[in-house]
């Protein structure tokens, strides 16, 4: 919301520390989270009083209540319009404290608790230069337009250092959506030039215009109008705009490209967007980097890549075991050392030190490699690296990726099952969250043995020691966080 907006640059431009929290999260983790950042006041928005009561419970430590938006929860909290006024008030009676405040940029200025999707987050600490230099930093990478909206959740690093702050100091007019519902009815009437999204927003998106030119007849249609676009462009012919605009009008029509990290996003869909006239511009980031550390480019992308550093930042490959630096091309865990990397864990020094080597760098625990280019491609996930007891490494994103392709799947999510008859058997399980109606339409009825056979097929592309051995079907879709994705760690592993 634009108070939530207004709330999170007024309260670090006084010098205080803001504690971004996802309002969809159980109050006791809420309550948790106030009492280890030792907030003493809290901004919140009408809906979620039940919440705010709870809060009011358990933090007897906090003193002030402030409802951005709606209702106040009691009649001792202030409304936003109180606190601007007073702040107004204060000013006209020659109060100029709040503006001759001498900001430390380098202090503790934020505190944004990670996702957890493979367990509970830690307290992430940031200061003012993490964040200003991150996007500074990174504006030489991309050209953004004026126009983009704000749909991703703002207590997540990517929304409100991407969206808010790299894009204000851009002088970008930002239209704050009203959310999923109207994602769709607003892109028509707000018209964005550009987005900031995850990857579920693009997928998504993919699926309703392959869904509907299926419903219409159309997907032969397409299939030729994509190809034939494809190879027009290669002598210098590009038709998109008009071959495409019954596709691109959904969008509002303006829309020229697509910012998007988070999690992984296949590169069919990149490809797809691109034959249709919208690039995609796929990046790589975590919280504890502020948080975007590579971005491809408007004009310069690479496939299967999550693009280059931003500048001034050293990105390196080490070897997981030793330490050891890895030569171009190795595959191994990332690291990164800059301005934008954070000033600690918070209350957890053992953590800060073990996440950071020798020399400085910052472990991300995620898996990948460079290339001669400096160009970082990303494998997986170390936490949700597969260690089978032959010594085989397995990274279950390559094989959702593959997975992902299969017509009629939704979601899926590959990990090493844990049978409860036999606990030395080892085998690969894919869970699959299906598109019932999509099959349905194509006269799939049986959906077990259909995706036995799909994964088959996979499984004749991989070596053996990566090939799925069980197929698990799932009704309901799997839990995720608000950055929509993936919670890992809430997954029941266990086969027959």
């Amino acid at each position: 919301s634009y108070g939530w907006c207004i709330s999170y640059f007024a309260v670090m431009a006084s010098g205080a520390v803001t504690v971004p929290i996802d309002r969809e999260m159980p109050a006791e983790e809420i309550s948790d989270m106030v009492r280890k950042a030792n907030c003493v006041s809290v901004f919140y928005a009408g809906d979620i009083s039940a919440k705010i009561d709870f809060l009011r419970q358990s933090n007897p430590e906090i003193t002030d209540y402030v409802a951005m938006s709606g209702d106040k929860g009691s009649d001792a909290d202030l409304s936003l319009d109180q606190v601007i006024k007073a702040g107004k008030d204060l000013y006209a009676s020659g109060d100029r404290s709040y503006y001759d405040y001498e900001i430390d940029p380098d202090k503790l200025s934020s505190v944004v608790f990670t996702s957890g999707t493979t367990g509970k987050g830690k307290g992430v600490m940031l200061s003012q230069t993490n964040i200003a230099r991150d996007m500074i930093l990174a504006m030489p990478n991309f050209s953004v337009t004026d126009r983009t909206m704000l749909v991703l959740p703002l207590h997540h690093t990517y929304a409100s250092t991407v969206n808010l702050v790299g894009h204000y100091a851009q002088n970008v007019h930002i239209y704050i959506s009203s959310g999923i519902k109207y994602f769709q009815k607003e892109m028509k009437e707000f018209r964005p030039k550009h987005l900031i999204l995850v990857p579920l927003f693009v997928e998504t998106l993919y699926k309703r215009i392959w869904s509907t030119a299926e419903k219409n007849g159309m997907t032969l249609k397409l299939k030729a109008m994509l190809k034939m676009s494809d190879r027009m462009r290669k002598v210098g012919i590009d038709l998109r705009k008009k071959l495409f605009s019954s596709i691109t009008k959904n969008f509002g029509g303006e829309l020229e490209f697509i910012i998007c990290g988070g999690a992984a996003l296949h590169q069919d869909i990149i490809d797809f967007f691109d034959s249709v006239g919208v690039t995609i511009l796929n990046g790589y980031g975590i919280t504890e980097c502020s948080p975007l550390i590579s971005c491809n480019r408007n004009k310069w992308q690479k496939r299967n890549s999550v693009g280059t550093p931003i500048l001034e930042e050293e990105v390196k490959i080490i070897d997981p075991e030793t330490g050891a630096t890895l030569p171009v091309g190795a595959e191994g865990e990332i690291c990164v050392r800059g301005v934008n990397v954070m000033l600690g864990y918070l209350n957890d020094p053992e953590a800060t030190e073990a996440a950071f080597d020798s020399e400085g760098y910052f472990k991300t625990g995620d898996y990948g490699k460079l290339d001669e280019d400096g160009w970082i491609f990303i494998t997986g996930r170390k936490k949700n690296l597969i260690i089978f007891s032959n010594g085989k490494n397995v990274y279950p994103e390559e094989i959702e990726n593959e997975i992902s392709s299969i017509y009629g799947v939704s979601e899926n999510v590959v990990y090493a099952g844990e049978s409860v008859s036999d606990p030395s058997k080892e085998i690969i399980v894919a869970e699959i969250y299906p598109d019932f109606e999509a099959l349905e339409g194509h006269g799939i009825t049986d959906v077990q043995s259909y995706f036995n056979k799909e994964i088959r097929k996979v499984n004749e592309r991989m070596v053996s020691y990566k090939r799925v051995g069980k197929v698990k079907i799932r009704d309901t879709e799997f839990a995720k966080n608000t950055t929509k994705k993936i919670i890992r760690y809430v997954i029941d592993r266990t086969i027959d």
